[in-house]
């Protein structure tokens, strides 16, 4: 596993504000998800968030679906990386990889005018000694789970993420359902074994024990919309 292209702890940013982006980055995350799946985050929004991290953290962008055009954009913009819902077969996540790849590896459009290349101040000449940008690909249903092998052995991919909630679901609504733990340390031990992470999202504290111990390493500590209310409750009589 290549320790530079690890990640720790980090959180789900869903607000859209960049003041919130900018008070969160300088927290101590060691990186930041900016949701544009289920947040209100929409693509106009993403620059001036981006633009609003202090800098440490890294920055990945969960993107709505994986089309090349609003994975190139965002990678254009300036994000470390990002992270596509609902992959569930080896084949997908080539395609992905190929979108996010530029020529000779993938056929993403090539510009040294944008953000992620200084605007053209520092462009990248030679892609193939190029840094990649990060792959977390989410693993959120029965099909993934059973593919999570074949997904995390395919060049690019970074991490296996999971999305608790949808994976959850899933696995509740099938005629022959895999418990869900199990699930957990099968995503798992197919990251360990391909050399990659495993990474989920944490909403109960008292979870990431059981989380580290089955082999997640990249855990995203709530979201800034979860902080937000369970401050104000706290105010409530």
């Amino acid at each position: 596993m290549n320790k530079n292209r690890t990640l720790g702890t980090g959180t789900f940013l869903s607000i859209g504000s960049p003041v919130v982006t900018e008070i969160v980055s300088m927290l101590g995350f060691d990186w930041l998800m900016f949701d544009m799946e289920h947040g209100s985050f929409c693509e106009h929004d993403l620059l001036s968030n981006l633009q609003a991290v202090r800098p440490g953290p890294k920055t990945i962008v969960r993107v709505r679906e994986p089309n090349p055009t609003l994975i190139s954009r965002t990678l254009d913009a300036g994000a470390d990386g990002i992270m596509v819902p609902h992959v569930s077969s080896a084949g997908q996540a080539l395609s992905i990889v190929d979108a996010m790849y530029y020529p000779p590896r993938g056929s993403r459009g090539f510009s040294t005018s944008v953000r992620a290349m200084k605007y053209g101040l520092e462009p990248v000449r030679d892609t193939l000694s190029w840094e990649p940008p990060l792959f977390l690909a989410q693993i959120e249903n029965r099909e993934g789970v059973e593919a999570a092998a074949e997904i995390a052995a395919v060049p690019g991919v970074d991490m296996l993420f999971v999305g608790p909630r949808d994976l959850s679901l899933d696995l509740s609504v099938r005629p022959d359902p895999i418990p869900f733990d199990e699930a957990l340390k099968r995503v798992a031990r197919a990251a360990a074994a391909a050399g990659k992470q495993a990474g989920i999202l944490v909403r109960d504290m008292s979870d990431i024990g059981k989380f580290k111990d089955y082999g997640y390493s990249a855990l995203a500590i709530g979201s800034d919309s979860g902080a937000l209310k369970n401050g104000y409750k706290q105010y409530m009589p």
